[in-house]
């Protein structure tokens, strides 16, 4: 038999995952030397990585992509992310900047 699920307390547990994401945050170098913002740590099964990437890009006026479970951004963002994770609902105090 299917569990009913109230919506608020779906809401909440979203809520409570964000806090507890342990996110990481760093830069690689791509082809032709040019740098690469990754973001991971994010769990992709509980949350849209696709969509938190297009809302980022939208912020960072820069391309991106998600790929193998973690987003990749175009140019060094590593500042400017934290912030803006921060703002859609992560723990700022668990994302690690290297």
């Amino acid at each position: 038999m299917p569990r009913i699920v109230n919506p608020l307390d779906e809401m909440l547990f979203k809520e409570v995952l964000k806090e507890q994401q342990r996110i990481r945050v760093y830069i690689e170098r791509a082809r032709y030397g040019k740098l690469k913002t990754i973001i991971e740590g994010i769990d992709e099964k509980e949350f849209d990585l696709e969509d938190i990437a297009k809302k980022l890009k939208a912020k960072l006026a820069c391309g991106g992509t998600v790929k193998k479970g973690r987003i990749e951004l175009q140019g060094d963002h590593r500042e400017r992310v934290k912030k803006l994770l921060g703002d859609l609902g992560f723990s700022e105090d668990l994302i690690e900047v290297e």
